[in-house]
């Protein structure tokens, strides 16, 4: 190939171009993550707990079994006769617990509490599992991006090497130019199979997330862009409030602890258990004898309240205030992370400006303006490589930014509880 035609062909493949993640296939972001909340093991494990869970407020407020009881009285053991003593009878009787008024109410509300709790331990499962998919997902858009450029770069540098190497046979140049050409084609063929390794692996994770077999094929479609929105750090504060699964969580928990409380503090009244028999005597020698018919109503003394009863009040108010820290601590680790992650935002945001608008251009200018000098022997190759390889940095830098301001505003959907921009 002649000379001029190589740096033609290198010109037109080092134009400026932000490659973005093509379409692969048919797998949309709102796809993935409604096969995620269907058949993720984590997200069913948790709805069969909810099943479970939802199963004991209605024991909860149940009475407890009655007891039937038969028993034989009086029967002498000289005969072992029914008939020969008055008092002998054969017994049935028939007893049921009443818990003091209000006790069983109260178990069923702390049941349904604890059914919150599992409803909110899910639904933060949930959240979770839908930032996983956006930030596998956005790291996979990011390496099918970063193959794309390392394989232009690759293209590149060989010709590089094809012009290095015409030089050098037409007494233009030097064989050194084309070592050093090829061992920084060597360093770009070691980034291609790292970059294909961490996308098997990107790959295996997803698949995980969906509940598929991890070697199962998968293709992505849609491209690695920048979702640019305005955030008031008070609206997420406040959101955080009002939909944070492990703040509603916690609210539940607390609510619990006062519901549990009040149940101790009824501890101190008796249950009542209610009992009647009935005695059938058989007739005697001297007639007929009639049947009897009993009924008790028996309660139990709370007479050890100082070392039982009041000692479980104190651990249920313990329990309340531990409830009620751990609900403060719980919201001031989400504000803080909120106030991180508007950080974070804004810090990539302006990385991405500076890349997309200066450092790109900058770069692809110096590139070209390399390229000349290196067609008319002004500069030596490694220079030109060097400029190449720093546009090539420039574009891979640019795209792990929008990946990482991706993925914060993932976690940032995350942590409020709520999705902030819809699924695209």
């Amino acid at each position: 190939m002649h000379i001029a035609h190589v740096f033609l062909l290198l010109l037109a493949l080092s134009m400026p171009v932000l490659l973005s993640a093509e379409a692969a296939g048919s797998e949309t972001l709102e796809g993935l993550i409604n096969e995620a909340l269907r058949n993720n093991p984590e997200l069913r494990s948790l709805e069969e707990k909810k099943d479970v869970y939802e199963q004991r407020p209605s024991q909860a407020m149940s009475l407890d079994d009655p007891m039937l009881r038969f028993a034989i009285a009086n029967l002498p053991v000289d005969t072992f006769s029914f008939d020969q003593e008055a008092m002998t009878q054969k017994q049935v009787s028939i007893q049921q617990k009443f818990p003091f008024p209000g006790k069983l109410g109260l178990k069923g509300d702390i049941a349904r509490r604890d059914v919150v709790v599992v409803n909110e331990e899910y639904n933060e499962k949930k959240n979770s599992i839908i930032r996983q998919v956006k930030t596998v997902r956005n790291e996979l858009l990011f390496l099918e991006s970063s193959f794309e450029i390392t394989t232009e770069t690759k293209g590149l540098l060989e010709g590089f090497i094809t012009a290095a190497e015409t030089k050098y046979s037409t007494g233009k140049g030097s064989q050194q130019d084309a070592v050093k050409a090829r061992m920084e084609l060597s360093r770009i063929i070691k980034k291609v199979i790292s970059i294909n390794q961490k996308r098997e692996a990107a790959y295996a994770r997803l698949n995980s997330l969906l509940g598929r077999p991890v070697q199962a094929e998968l293709h992505l479609s849609g491209e690695l862009t920048e979702t640019l929105i305005e955030l008031s750090r008070d609206e997420l504060y406040a959101a955080a409030e009002q939909t944070s699964p492990a703040l509603m969580g916690m609210e539940q928990k607390i609510e619990r602890s006062r519901l549990a409380g009040r149940l101790a503090e009824r501890e101190y009244y008796p249950d009542m258990d209610f009992g009647v028999t009935y005695g059938q005597r058989d007739d005697g020698d001297m007639g007929e004898r009639p049947d009897f018919l009993s009924a008790a109503v028996t309660f139990n003394i709370p007479l050890w309240y100082r070392t039982k009863e009041s000692r479980k009040v104190a651990e249920e108010k313990a329990n309340e205030r531990w409830a009620v820290e751990q609900y403060n601590a719980m919201r001031n680790a989400i504000d803080l992370r909120i106030r991180e992650l508007i950080a974070e935002i804004d810090m990539y945001r302006q990385e991405m400006e500076l890349l997309k608008t200066g450092l790109i251009p900058q770069g692809s200018l110096s590139f070209e303006s390399a390229l000349s000098g290196y067609k008319v022997n002004m500069i030596d190759i490694m220079t030109l490589i060097n400029n190449q390889i720093s546009l090539y940095n420039y574009k891979l830098e640019y795209f792990r930014a929008v990946a990482s301001h991706e993925n914060s505003l993932a976690e940032l959907e995350e942590t409020i509880g709520r999705p902030i921009y819809p699924v695209r």
